[in-house]
């Protein structure tokens, strides 16, 4: 039976993988990008938690990352379509179906990385804070 971490990890890239790029889940960077995009969906950080003992709860703030890239002529208006996609996603379910307290992503700082060769692309780290509890910080 898997994790609750493991579970809404899972459901996230579930969420990803609605959107029109391809996502996949802590994958390297393939040599050629889809036209629609690209997500790969990084497992990140659960952090230290804050504990309460009467029941025995930890809260954690997981910290996963979402690369996003694009590539061709159109890239910047690509990346935007592809950014905000993500973000209407993640407001349209901040509890992944009721397994996270909440869910927000964080503003990405988009670089522009040329290609020897072919087009440019553009990509960008975009932090996904995960807030969720649980009975046992291994379960």
């Amino acid at each position: 039976m898997p994790t609750l971490r493991e579970t809404i990890l899972a459901e996230l890239h579930t969420l990803l993988q609605a959107q029109s790029a391809t996502a996949l889940r802590g994958e390297v960077l393939p040599e050629r990008v889809p036209t629609a995009g690209l997500l790969i969906l990084r497992d990140g950080e659960p952090g230290e938690p804050e504990v309460t003992l009467s029941p025995l709860r930890y809260h954690y703030q997981h910290g996963a990352e979402i690369e996003a890239v694009v590539q061709g002529t159109a890239r910047d208006a690509a990346f935007d379509t592809l950014t905000a996609s993500i973000g209407t996603a993640l407001a349209a379910d901040r509890t992944l179906g009721g397994l996270c307290d909440w869910v927000e992503a964080e503003a990405p700082r988009p670089v522009d990385l040329p290609v020897e060769g072919a087009a440019s692309l553009k990509a960008a780290v975009i932090p996904v804070v995960l807030h969720y509890s649980t009975a046992d910080p291994l379960g």
